[in-house]
Formats: structure tokens, sequence, C-alpha cells
């Protein structure tokens, strides 16, 4: 479905009971709604409803040229008027990766339209940009950002040789279809540009602004995650007050939706449908 919010037309994807109690899930990079796909049935057998956002910059309608329509504010109102919009809120909230920044902006500043968060992969934004400023090891992890942040130049190294970069970052998701389930849409006129401005735009000003969280949050991470280490892992639990669950998945890597989805569905309903 259509939703008009911002003055933006988002996809949406719904599954689920009518009736079922929300869920809107959040994608991460460089992936879109469709990451949920092996997720949301022991969701919806659960009696969720589900929504699968694609973001600021995925869908094709609400994507706007300016580096600084991307910034995290920006992505937390999306999501938020979106919310509104379809007209659920309060929902349960799940964000894998760049969708985690947004559900823990989300849950952290408009906590009355969250019942509850999983956050996927990604810490709270305080604690990763802690660890970006004291941790070696987080520092050599996120050195891909400094090309992503290159105008122009990012775009021609992804996207070189049939894609031949981007393919390999996302070799890890699955056989050769489900990589290119991923790459082939942002291969279409501007799309990876707008990808990308979300690392254009992330600053640490605006990662430390996002308030600690209050309603009940799970934080899932796995221990083969080549981007996020566990000194920001394991800094998430300082930034949340309300309930907080911290659950780690051994031996799996950060595409945690496509490699892991039993387990992942198994930590949103123990918060979701408890």
């Amino acid at each position: 479905m259509r939703v008009e919010a911002r003055g933006l037309t988002f996809e949406v994807h719904t599954g689920g009971p009518q009736d079922g109690t929300p869920v809107l899930l959040l994608h991460g990079f460089p992936q879109h709604s469709g990451e949920w796909d092996d997720v949301v049935p022991a969701l919806h057998a659960a009696g969720l409803r589900t929504y699968a956002l694609d973001q600021r910059g995925y869908s094709p309608e609400a994507r706007p040229t300016d580096v600084g329509a991307y910034r995290i504010p920006e992505l937390v109102d999306d999501a938020a008027e979106v919310l509104d919009a379809l007209g659920v809120a309060p929902a349960h909230v799940v964000g894998h990766d760049w969708g985690a920044v947004v559900a823990w902006g989300l849950a952290g500043a408009r906590p009355e339209l969250v019942r509850s968060l999983t956050a996927v992969s990604v810490p709270h934004p305080t604690a990763m940009a802690d660890a970006l400023a004291t941790d070696f090891g987080q520092r050599a992890r996120s050195t891909y950002m400094a090309l992503f942040r290159r105008r122009h130049l990012a775009e021609r190294v992804l996207l070189a040789f049939d894609a031949a970069v981007l393919r390999r970052m996302l070799s890890d998701v699955g056989d050769a279809a489900r990589v290119a389930r991923y790459a082939d849409p942002l291969r279409q006129p501007g799309a990876l540009t707008a990808a990308l401005n979300w690392y254009r735009a992330m600053s640490g000003a605006d990662m430390k602004a996002i308030p600690p969280v209050q309603v009940p949050t799970t934080f899932v991470w796995s221990d083969r995650d080549v981007a996020i280490g566990r000194t920001a892992a394991q800094a998430c639990a300082r930034h949340v007050t309300g309930d907080f669950r911290f659950v780690v998945l051994p031996c799996v890597s950060h595409w945690i939706p496509d490699t892991a989805p039993g387990p992942l569905a198994e930590a949103i309903l123990a918060r979701a449908a408890g």
C-alpha cells in the first residue's frame, strides 16, 4: 500500500490479521522492506499485524535530493507520521541496522507511539557514538563509512562492474537471488545515492541527541557482526531505562533477518506477544 506522509509517498507492505496488534518494521542499508519476509510469518501466526516500511530514499516517491533531508530527526519523523497516517499507533517497533537507529530515535523521542522496541544489530546511537570515539576496534569496523560519505565516488565504486562491490558486501545474506533482490533496486537512477545519503547526513550530535529509551526494549546482536563490535553492543543497556533484554545470537552475521529469521522472530514475539 502507498502512504502519504510529510509530503512524500511511502510504500508499506502489510500482512497478518486485520485486527492484530500492529508491528512497524524498519529495514536497514542496503536492503528494503523485503528483508522481513522470512520473519513475518511467525509474527502473523501469533496474531500480529505487520507494516514493513520502505523508508525515505528507498520508496521511489520519497526520495528528496538534499543530503540534509536524510538526517536522523527527519527519518524518525517519517516513521512517526507513517504510524499516524496508518492509524495504528502505538505499535511495537522493530528495526534492523539503520532501521534500528530510526527505531531507537522513535522510541526515545516519541515513546507514546511505541508499545515496545526490538532493535536488531545496531545499539542505541549514543552507545555507538561513544564506541566510535573511544574503541579502536569499533573505529576499525566502521572505516567503510568514510567511503560511503564520499559523494559520487562511493556510487562509482559500489556500482562498477555490474555492482560487484555492492554484491560482495551482501554476499552473506544468502544465495545469488537474494543478493540480487537487494542489489538490483539500488542500480536504478538515484536510488543508491539516496540510500548513501543516510550516511552523509549522519552526525555525532544527532546520534547523541536521542534520549534514553523508557519503553520495554530488546536488543538483538550477533557475535559475527562485522560492523558492530561487542563494546558498543554491551554499552547499549546504559541507554535504556525501561525493561531491557540483550539477546546474543552466536555464529550469526550482521544480516540477522535473512540468516536467522527464526531466532529473531522468537525475540520479537517474546517482547511483542508477551
